[in-house]
C-alpha cells in the first residue's frame, strides 16, 4: 500500500500546479502548494503512509463533521435537525444567497460556513472558551492524538480578516437562528477552524467514522453509530461544497475537504483516508488531493455505489 501511495502522489503531484492556496486567509497564503502527502488507516490494522503526511495544516472545514458529532452528542439528532437542514445548497460554502425569502433551518446544511457556525451555538459549555475546549478535546479522542493544538496564527489571521463569516452571523442573528452574542460565536467558530492537524491526524478520524464511533481495537463507542451513519450521509451529499455530486459519481465516499488543503474520506467498514495538498481547484477543494482519491477509488475499489 505504502507503493501504491507514492506512485499516486507522484502520478496525481502536476495537477497542483493548476490550482492556488487559499489568499482570502492571509496565513494560510504562505502554505507551500508543492506539498503533497496521504495517509491511510485501513479495517485490518494496516497504516500506509507517503509524501508530506506530518506535514501539519489547519483543519478549516474539516472540523463541521467534528462540530456536527459534538452537536449531536450533546443534543441528539431530532434537535440538531430541527436547528440545521441537511439538504446540499448547490451554492459555495460561504454563500450569502441561499434564499431570496425569509432564511429558514432548511437553507443550510451541516458543512457550509452558516450551518457550522450555527452549530456552535449547539455545544454544550458555561462559556465559549469551554465549548472550544470540548471541541478541541473530541478532534483528540477521534484522532487519538492530545497533542493536536490551535494554531494561534491562524487564528488571529481569521479573526482579523473573517468579514464574510461576520455577515453569515449576523444573518444568522437577524432571523433568530442564533441568540447568543455574535462574536463570541465567531470566536469559537474561527478556533475550530483553526485546529492544526496532519494526514495521520485525519485518517484516524475517518476511520473512527468508518467504523462507527470506535477507534482501532477500542472496545468503547466514541460516539453512537447512528450518529455516524448520519454524519457521512451528510458528507456524502454535502461535503465537497458545492462539487459534491461530481466527487460522488468519480470517487464514490463521503469525505469532506478544507481549504488548508487537507480532506478526509470515509470508506465505510474498511478505511479512513487522510490527504494534504494545499493547491486548491476554484470550489476551494484540494485539486490534488481529488485526482488522488480518484486514482485510489479506482484501484482500490473504494467507491459505496
Amino acid at each position: 500500500m505504502d507503493e501504491l501511495l507514492e506512485k499516486t502522489i507522484e502520478e496525481c503531484a502536476a495537477f497542483s500546479k493548476k490550482g492556488k492556496v487559499a489568499s482570502y486567509i492571509p496565513e494560510l497564503e504562505k502554505a507551500n502548494p508543492a506539498d503533497f502527502g496521504i495517509a491511510i488507516l485501513s479495517s485490518d490494522g494496516r497504516f500506509s503512509r507517503a509524501g508530506d503526511c506530518h506535514k501539519r495544516f489547519t483543519i478549516q472545514s474539516i472540523v463541521k463533521p467534528v462540530l456536527l458529532l459534538q452537536a449531536l452528542l450533546d443534543n441528539g439528532v431530532e434537535y440538531v435537525r430541527a436547528h440545521v437542514g441537511v439538504e446540499a445548497t448547490g451554492k459555495p460554502f460561504d454563500a450569502i444567497n441561499y434564499t431570496e425569502q425569509s432564511l429558514l433551518s432548511d437553507h443550510i446544511n451541516p458543512m457550509v460556513n452558516m450551518g457550522a457556525i450555527a452549530m456552535c451555538t449547539m455545544i454544550g459549555g458555561g462559556s465559549y472558551e469551554e465549548k472550544f475546549r470540548r471541541l478541541l478535546d473530541l478532534t483528540r479522542r477521534l484522532a487519538g492524538n492530545d497533542s493536536i493544538e490551535l494554531d494561534e496564527r491562524v487564528y488571529l489571521s481569521e479573526k482579523r480578516t473573517g468579514n464574510k463569516n461576520r455577515a453569515l452571523a449576523y444573518l444568522l442573528k437577524t432571523y433568530n437562528m442564533i441568540e447568543d452574542d455574535v462574536e463570541e460565536v465567531l470566536d469559537c467558530y474561527f478556533r475550530a477552524c483553526s485546529i492544526q492537524v496532519d494526514c495521520v491526524d485525519l485518517a484516524h478520524i475517518g476511520f473512527t467514522l468508518a467504523n462507527h464511533g470506535r477507534r482501532m481495537r477500542e472496545e468503547e463507542r466514541i460516539f453512537p453509530a447512528e450518529y455516524a451513519s448520519y454524519v457521512n450521509a451528510i458528507l456524502m451529499t454535502c461535503g465537497m461544497y458545492d462539487g459534491s455530486g461530481d466527487f460522488a459519481v468519480k470517487v464514490g465516499v463521503p469525505a469532506k475537504s478544507g481549504v488548508g488543503g487537507g480532506i478526509m474520506a470515509v470508506v465505510p467498514t474498511r478505511m479512513g483516508i487522510g490527504i494534504f495538498s494545499p493547491a486548491l481547484d476554484e470550489k476551494g477543494n484540494s485539486i490534488a488531493g481529488i485526482r488522488a482519491l480518484e486514482t485510489l477509488s479506482r484501484k482500490l475499489y473504494l467507491s459505496i455505489f
